[in-house]
């Protein structure tokens, strides 16, 4: 497995070590050894599977109390998968990072505590799986403008997303509830 930082250091790109052959492939999706070992002590409380059509941008998500890190990946087609440091403290702060995670790349994105997520779907449809590290709150779910131009982020889009009302509503990061 090799992990490597991302331009937000905290969050990690992990490509797990594929073996492959005429029958198809194997890889360890999650060793909590061996991603203790790479830096990622996390014990995981829920997984969460989604599938979403092309166009269809999730997020950014976070939760105020109860602050999710998450271990993300993508089974089905390809997403552009994004993180955004939301700790006021951190050097970080308000800057974004963006990926993409494939059923072809088998990528993975750690998204620790501490920062909103999201994705859109490039492929005609994806299925996206993350472990969380805390349970969902849905009173302490907090949702990030996903367009705010303070964020910057480059989303790789078609014209508009296909969005949640959540989503369309919400909060530019100069009125989010933020980490300290």
């Amino acid at each position: 497995m090799q992990i490597t930082p991302t331009a937000l250091s905290e969050v990690l790109l992990v490509e797990p070590k594929v073996f492959g052959d005429e029958r198809g492939f194997f890889f360890e999706s999650w060793n909590r050894r061996a991603f203790a070992a790479a830096g990622i002590d996390a014990e995981f409380v829920q997984d969460n599977h989604s599938r979403s059509g092309r166009g269809v941008l999730r997020g950014l998500h976070y939760q105020i109390e109860h602050a999710q890190g998450k271990l993300v990946r993508v089974t089905e087609g390809e997403v552009f998968d994004v993180a955004v440091d939301l700790r006021r403290s951190s050097e970080g702060f308000g800057r974004s990072v963006g990926v993409v995670l494939s059923a072809a790349n088998r990528r993975m994105l750690w998204i620790p505590p501490g920062f909103a997520h999201g994705f859109v779907v490039l492929s005609e449809s994806a299925e996206f799986l993350y472990k969380a590290t805390d349970y969902w709150y849905p009173q302490h779910e907090r949702t990030l403008l996903w367009s705010d131009p303070a964020l910057s982020i480059d989303w790789p889009l078609e014209g508009l997303p296909t969005l949640a009302a959540k989503d369309a509503a919400g909060r530019l990061l100069a009125d989010a509830d933020l980490y300290d």
